[in-house]
């Protein structure tokens, strides 16, 4: 739970942690005397900020930063927020860990979760590998037809238990941009084109359903397609990481994605006015035992949240070898040529 600390315990905090010399990170709510609306995060990691390349140090695998985009908008228009996305966060995940942080006097929330329940980073790993090695369309059906079938309800039942418990808050449903532009400039991977339109096609029948779900519970959907066209894996400049170092970055929205793209979408279907001063993170540097504190009541169940990483290819495997034997592909002679 996010601590509300007074002016002179901000200064305090300030100063100890220059004298201890630490560089750590903290979601900080305003002072207790000017707090300003709640507003809760909720959600996987585009939301949390993975890709984002730093991430508070509260203990868990969430990588939570206050370069995503809710710490920039609750940095713009002074909000209290209570970042409770974390990376790998399925639907399950949102309801056993993170709706305890909604209440009553809750005003704004926002939502980006469904990735994860369809196996979306399963499928970026399966098509990641040459066409003999793996199966991406089958990859790609399982994933629709979960959209399809099973997502709907899931969805449904969330929202529901969302409005419960925050009963007159803004909400608003954030959804995944097109990962891909057509061409795959990475090494270590090989999506074709064609795959890559697939990949692209499920990122919009996953919106579809999300904004249906939305619709249906009176939220609010932010669509990011058009928002990240020309800003895909690969453009120029691109707000989504490719195949990154380390792994876990691969395939999210980079600072710019945060900045330029989620927050000046968000901004106004959640505040109803235009996001101004989204570069600036919100937090305070503080000691590293203050920000273990601050998430002392939720470390527990974040625990239980199991981050999905993007895996590279793996060649040299006896797997793979036996692939390219049934596809007639001379192995070595295929690698020395990619």
């Amino acid at each position: 739970m996010l601590t509300r600390l007074a002016r002179p315990a901000l200064l305090a905090l300030a100063a100890l942690a220059t004298t201890l010399g630490t560089t750590a990170t903290l979601l900080v709510a305003p002072p207790a005397q000017a707090a300003g609306p709640s507003y809760v995060a909720l959600g996987d990691s585009y939301s949390s900020g993975t890709g984002t390349r730093s991430y508070l140090a509260d203990g868990t695998s969430c990588q939570r930063s206050t370069y995503a985009y809710p710490s920039l908008l609750a940095a713009a228009r002074g909000y209290a927020l209570n970042l409770r996305a974390c990376s790998g966060a399925k639907i399950a995940d949102v309801t056993s860990a993170q709706l305890s942080a909604l209440s009553g006097t809750t005003r704004y929330v926002t939502l980006s979760v469904g990735g994860n329940d369809a196996d979306f980073t399963g499928v970026l790993t399966e098509c990641a590998t040459p066409w003999w090695a793996g199966d991406c369309d089958g990859a790609i059906d399982t994933a629709q037809a979960f959209i399809r079938t099973t997502l709907p309800g899931r969805l449904s039942t969330l929202y529901s238990a969302i409005r419960s418990r925050a009963t007159s808050a803004k909400v608003v449903v954030v959804g995944y941009p097109r990962i891909f532009q057509g061409e795959d400039c990475n090494a270590l991977t090989w999506f074709s084109p064609a795959e890559e339109t697939r990949l692209n096609q499920t990122a919009d029948l996953l919106n579809s359903k999300l904004a249906a779900a939305a619709s249906a519970r009176g939220f609010t959907f932010a669509n990011p397609t058009s928002r990240f066209t020309g800003h895909a894996v690969c453009d120029s400049p691109e707000w989504l990481n490719g195949l990154s170092n380390p792994i876990s970055e691969s395939y999210h929205p980079n600072r710019l994605g945060h900045s330029s793209g989620y927050a000046p979408l968000v901004s106004p279907l959640l505040t109803g006015a235009a996001a101004r001063g989204t570069t600036t993170s919100y937090g305070a540097r503080v000691p590293a035992a203050e920000i273990l504190a601050s998430q002392r009541r939720y470390a527990a169940v974040d625990a239980r949240i199991e981050p999905e990483t993007f895996r590279v290819p793996d060649l040299t495997t006896r797997a793979a070898r036996v692939a390219a034997r049934r596809a007639g592909i001379d192995l070595e002679r295929w690698l020395a040529r990619h």
